[in-house]
């Protein structure tokens, strides 16, 4: 009952915040909405091909954008960690009661709400489109998105606790992120790939994830592809909140 009331409490702390400034809803929207704007509209020349998803480009590649907004939206909210760090924010909350691992849940769960409100605008923007989209389906890949926002929230703020340095730590988060976006099929198909890359990218949990969100746009629900998605990137985000909740509990000791 304490954790979640704690988590309340920094998660209100923080939302406040955030509804002070929405503009950073605009600015995250911007780019997955140019790559809806100015690249979706390539692939309906190749959504023909053999290999293509069924559903259209774009079933096909909104889902995709919904998962590199939640992989990009996430990751780079450690600098904010470490702006705090500069500022003494963290030190100061050594003398409060409050749990160390609500402090981490109520500032990753606004990090979670954010991207979820991001997907929604995505989402609407892409009806005009053509997009379709089973309501079902619908909340569970937003679901299926928050978890992936609470994942590399997490890991965002777990590596900007060990680095705490803002020139170490974009290159760290972003280098990595890089070949987790490419080797997930966010963009193109991975079925469009030579049999090797295909091969590489099932270690890869994003590409799970955007194969269960492709399935859940076209309503397929209760699938072997949806389970498996869902759970690796839910194990993932529980396995990273402990992680980034303990390297709080030590930079707050």
């Amino acid at each position: 009952m304490k954790l979640a009331t704690d988590t309340w409490l920094v998660f209100q702390r923080y939302f406040s915040i955030f509804i002070r400034n929405p503009a950073w809803v605009v600015v995250g929207i911007v780019q997955p909405a140019l790559y809806l704007l100015l690249f979706a509209p390539l692939l309906k020349s190749v959504a023909g091909l053999s290999g293509f998803p069924p559903g259209g480009a774009y079933n096909v590649f909104v889902p995709g954008l919904l998962v590199q907004l939640g992989l990009f939206g996430a990751s780079g909210v450690g600098f904010n960690l470490i702006a705090e760090l500069r500022e003494g924010v963290v030190e100061r909350l050594r003398v409060t009661p409050v749990s160390r691992l609500a402090l981490l849940l109520g500032k990753a769960l606004r990090d979670t709400l954010t991207i979820l409100i991001q997907s929604a605008i995505l989402i609407a923007l892409a009806f005009p489109f053509g997009l379709r989209l089973q309501p079902l389906g619908l909340v569970v890949v937003l679901g299926l998105v928050g978890l992936i926002g609470l994942l590399f929230a997490s890991i965002s703020y777990w590596v900007a606790l060990v680095l705490r340095d803002e020139n170490s730590f974009a290159p760290v988060i972003f280098t990595a992120a890089l070949p987790l976006l490419l080797l997930s099929g966010v963009l193109l198909p991975m079925s469009l790939a030579p049999s090797w890359l295909q091969t590489i990218s099932t270690i890869n949990p994003l590409s799970h994830a955007v194969t269960a969100a492709r399935a859940l746009f076209l309503g397929h629900v209760a699938t072997a592809d949806v389970a498996e998605g869902v759970a690796i990137v839910a194990v993932l985000a529980v396995l990273a909140v402990a992680g980034a909740a303990r390297a709080f509990g030590r930079a707050i000791a």
